[in-house]
């Protein structure tokens, strides 16, 4: 739990932030606006998901290096994927427009919509070699321990974003435009003082890092071996999430509207398991890095257990609260009824989810990305099964019968697959 808390303080600051961003442009009676920032969001999380090995890889090398006492491979788990990071986020910016017309061919929606995407779009992109960057620094900072540092580095660029978002929208009225300007100042300058805050701390030590090693050969196939999973393992991921907003989208406006309400209180809840997932991954890391069989049971059993708790609350929580949840984020009467109407399929989210989320940071700090790819292949099998077969006759509930049935499935693989991280590593 001392592992726990602030990580998991620090990851729901990031749906939270997702959550301010549409609440606020939910405050503007106009369904298109949300759905545009929606749409807005979900290119952004397609591009970044699709990079988000960066941070995962990242925190399972350097726990392993860190609990084998290589001092030289932390500092490099560092230096490679930054290297990286900053080349994919360049290429983001150069090929923003190809990209956006790439999404709204995938995603559609009305002209409206589009038309604000396309605002909030053109501003963020900008941001994007810093947020990748962001991934390295994160996933470093947890690979170590240091979840107090990872804390006050997100943390201070998603409270910059909330608060710039109501300055922006609720009291200079810049609606979409205000949003996408809001985050793009508070990601830069997240990211900005994490460096700053790493390079005060460790530049001795990186000083008298061989630039040479960088290109080891061995070292960098096993990290491309694992970072190749991950991205596979993400592009089904996103797949999954393309289509369910995407046929949302057909539904029109207001279905557009509630599902991107109920997906940001979905993303707060599974970023909350994140917090325990990336708890063991660290104490995993360390566990195999220092040849520890015991600790690595002991983070195995205690992040089932947290997790199945936590499951348990917010299934509670959402019973009780849900509607009064969904309020804070439309005033539309429409957009909140349909929300509404949905909040059974977010109360099991939870219960079925969780434990593949926990499962997910067992993994990552194994540096074992083939069974994550491998179980979320066979989920998204069933994902497009059940859509298949239940959308034409329940409508926008057969698309959340579907993602929960996808939930469900990416627990129930991993769990076949975990017996061979212990077999494998000890």
């Amino acid at each position: 739990m001392v592992l726990a808390i602030p990580l998991i303080i620090s990851g729901i600051s990031t749906p939270i932030l997702g959550a301010v961003d549409t609440a606020v442009i939910g405050r503007i009676p106009d369904p298109a606006s949300i759905g545009g920032v929606a749409i807005g969001a979900v290119i952004f999380n397609t591009l970044y998901w699709l990079l988000g090995f960066l941070r995962v890889s990242t925190s399972g090398f350097t726990a392993q290096a860190e609990g084998a006492n290589n001092q030289t491979e932390v500092l490099l788990s560092f230096l490679r994927p930054m290297v990286l990071a900053i080349l994919f986020g360049l290429i983001f910016v150069l090929f923003q427009k190809p990209i956006l017309a790439a999404a709204f061919l995938l995603l559609g929606g009305g002209e409206a919509v589009q038309s604000y995407a396309a605002t909030y779009f053109s501003i963020r992109i900008w941001s994007a070699p810093f947020i990748l960057a962001s991934y390295v620094i994160i996933g470093w900072l947890i690979g170590l321990g240091k979840v107090k540092l990872a804390l006050v580095t997100q943390v201070v660029m998603n409270v910059m974003n909330i608060v710039l978002d109501v300055l922006f929208v609720m009291g200079f009225g810049m609606g979409v435009e205000g949003v996408a300007l809001a985050t793009l100042i508070a990601e830069i300058s997240g990211v900005s003082l994490g460096m700053l805050l790493i390079y005060w701390k460790d530049k001795e030590k990186f000083s008298k890092v061989d630039m040479k090693l960088l290109l080891e050969a061995g070292t960098l196939v096993k990290m491309m071996k694992v970072n190749r999973d991950l991205f596979l393992r993400t592009v089904c991921l996103l797949a999954m999430t393309g289509i369910f907003t995407s046929m949302g989208a057909s539904m029109g406006e207001v279905t557009l509207a509630a599902n991107a309400i109920l997906l940001q209180i979905q993303y707060i809840m599974a970023y909350f398991f994140s917090g325990f997932a990336n708890a063991s991954s660290i104490v995993v890391g360390r566990a195999i890095g220092g040849k520890q069989y015991p600790l690595y049971r002991r983070a195995y059993l205690l992040s089932g257990q947290w997790g199945l708790l936590s499951a348990i609350l917010l299934a509670l929580l959402i019973f009780t609260f849900g509607e009064t949840i969904v309020s804070f984020f439309a005033v539309n009467e429409e957009v909140r009824g349909m929300a509404n109407s949905l909040l059974g399929w977010m109360l099991l989210f939870p219960l079925v989810g969780f434990w593949g989320l926990q499962l997910e940071g067992i993994f990552a700090g194994a540096t074992e990305a083939k069974p994550v790819r491998d179980s979320i292949v066979l989920a998204l099998i069933i994902f497009l099964a059940v859509l298949w077969f239940f959308v034409p006759v329940m409508q926008n509930h057969g698309i959340w019968l579907a993602f929960i049935l996808f939930s469900f499935s990416r627990s129930f693989f991993l769990s076949v697959f975990i017996p061979r991280v212990g077999k494998g590593k000890f």
